[in-house]
Formats: C-alpha cells, sequence, structure tokens
C-alpha cells in the first residue's frame, strides 16, 4: 500500500510512516479486511464508507502536520483517519455525528491502543470550539460549503483541509487561515468520497 502510494506522488515520510504502521484491517470489518489494503474506499457502520488510502494520505499532507500540533478531525468514521493523526501529532480532537458510527470508533481505538484522542457526537459543521484553536483542521467527508465556524475555531496560519461537492467527484480543498477570518486555497484536488457531510438549512 505504501509503496502504491509513493508511486501516486505522495512524500511526506512522516504520513506514509503512520500509514505503515496504523493496522487498517483492523478498522474495517468481515469481507472488508481482505480488502483493507487495495487502493479502495471500503464499508463501515451505518452504511457508511472510509476513503481510499491515496485520498487519505492526500489529506494527512496537505494538512503538513507535525509532532505537538492540536488537530481537529470533522468525521471520525472508523477511526483510522484519527489513528493515523495521533502517530504524526501525539493529540487529536475528533467530532463525529452519527452516534452509532462514533461510538465504534471509540471501541475500536481504544481496544487497539490508541491515546491521545478526545472525542464527541456532536454537529459536524460547529466544531469543538472549546479546545480551539487549532493548528490544522481536516473534514473527511463531503461537504457543499465551507463553514465558518470552522474557519473560526484555526490559529492564524492554520489549514484546513475539506472536500466540497456533492457528486461521485469532489475538489480537496486546503484552506489557510491568513489573519482574523481571510482565507487563502493553497491547494485545489479532485479526488472521489464517498462519504458526505450534510448540515440543516439555515432558516
Amino acid at each position: 500500500m505504501v509503496a502504491g502510494l509513493r508511486a501516486k506522488g505522495i512524500r511526506d515520510e512522516k504520513v506514509l510512516a503512520a500509514m505503515r504502521k496504523v493496522p487498517r484491517h483492523e478498522f474495517v470489518e468481515g469481507h472488508a479486511q481482505a480488502l483493507a489494503y487495495r487502493d479502495t474506499e471500503l464499508p463501515i457502520e451505518s452504511g457508511q464508507t472510509i476513503p481510499s488510502p491515496y485520498v487519505t494520505a492526500l489529506m494527512m499532507e496537505q494538512l503538513r502536520l507535525r509532532p505537538g500540533m492540536k488537530v481537529l478531525e470533522v468525521g471520525t468514521d472508523s477511526g483510522y483517519h484519527t489513528a493515523l493523526l495521533v502517530e504524526i501529532t501525539n493529540r487529536a480532537y475528533a467530532v463525529e455525528p452519527r452516534l452509532e458510527v462514533a461510538s465504534a470508533a471509540q471501541k475500536r481505538l481504544k481496544r487497539l491502543g490508541y491515546q491521545g484522542i478526545a472525542s464527541k457526537v456532536g454537529d459536524w459543521w460547529k466544531g469543538w470550539p472549546e479546545h480551539g484553536p487549532y493548528d490544522a483542521i481536516v473534514v473527511t467527508g463531503a461537504s457543499d460549503c465551507y463553514p465558518p465556524e470552522l474557519l473560526d475555531q484555526l490559529k492564524d496560519g492554520g489549514r484546513l483541509v475539506i472536500p466540497i461537492g456533492e457528486g461521485p467527484v469532489q475538489t480537496l480543498n486546503c484552506v489557510s487561515k491568513q489573519g482574523g477570518n481571510r482565507a487563502r486555497i493553497e491547494a485545489s484536488i479532485t479526488i472521489r468520497i464517498s462519504s458526505v457531510l450534510t448540515r440543516p438549512e439555515r432558516p
């Protein structure tokens, strides 16, 4: 899997080391375990999926993570991405809107011995302001917009990585915060991801 990621252009050695270490097969169940190291999405609880290894690595690489950084993950899914984050940063905060998915991820991460993770069930677009500001925020499901609440929770110079688009193809955007709530798009990359995070319409 890691060799395939290198061949597709992933260069961040911290990301590659984390993906070599974290056992992806432990974050899926049944027949999906046999496919865990192929570059494909896999099913998890409640009809959801986790992104392919390439999309996961791409998100991680765009965050430019370093040890000691404070990171917020929006959309915990199976907990795989969460485990990768703490392998690099040693701590992570995670918000998951679906109770069943969040519970399964928490149990899985605890069973595998991962520490330094704080998680909760909540409205994904609200983030977790009590623990901000964050050095980086990653949204693991596709959205139709940039929630301003998440940008509010970034430090100046912090990076938000979020897939935008509701169809089978999305744009993975990396946005850096440039003082106040000004944002600059650092990268826009076409990806495919099935998991979608929706928010209710504002009144």
